[in-house]
C-alpha cells in the first residue's frame, strides 16, 4: 500500500523559510511526477511545484524563484525548500505522487500545516 508522509510544516515569519520533506512507503524509482500541492482554507487545492522521473521540475507562477523542489529516489522523497515565504504561502501543504507500478492514480499525504504570519 503506497503511503506517503509529510514533515516540517510550521509557524514561519514572513521571509522566512521552511523546508517541507515527504518519505513514500514504496520505491518511487518508477514514479513518473512526485510534487506538491497547497490549499488554503475556502479555496481549491492547487499546484505548488512537481518534479518527472528524469528531474524536470516545474513550478507555479507564484513561487518561481522562490521554492525548490527536488527528488531522491534512493530515499523514496520529495523535498520543498521555501524561502522569501509570504502570508499567502499559508495553507495546508500536500505530497502526491502520480503512479505506481505503472498505473496512474494520485496518492495524497495527511497534508502539513504552514503558516506565514505578516
Amino acid at each position: 500500500q503506497v503511503q506517503l508522509v509529510e514533515s516540517g510544516g510550521g509557524l514561519v515569519q514572513s521571509g522566512g523559510s521552511l523546508r517541507l520533506s515527504c518519505v513514500a512507503s514504496v520505491s518511487t524509482d518508477h514514479v513518473y511526477a512526485m510534487g506538491w500541492y497547497r490549499q488554503a482554507p475556502g479555496k481549491e487545492r492547487e499546484l505548488v511545484a512537481d518534479v518527472t522521473s528524469d528531474n524536470r521540475a516545474n513550478y507555479a507562477d507564484f513561487v518561481k524563484g522562490r521554492f525548490t523542489i527536488s527528488r531522491d529516489d534512493a530515499k523514496r522523497t520529495v523535498s520543498l525548500t521555501m524561502n522569501n515565504l509570504k502570508p499567502e504561502d499559508t495553507a495546508v501543504y500536500y505530497c502526491n505522487i502520480d503512479s505506481y507500478l505503472g498505473v496512474e492514480y494520485d496518492y495524497w499525504g495527511q497534508g502539513t500545516q504552514v503558516t506565514v504570519s505578516s
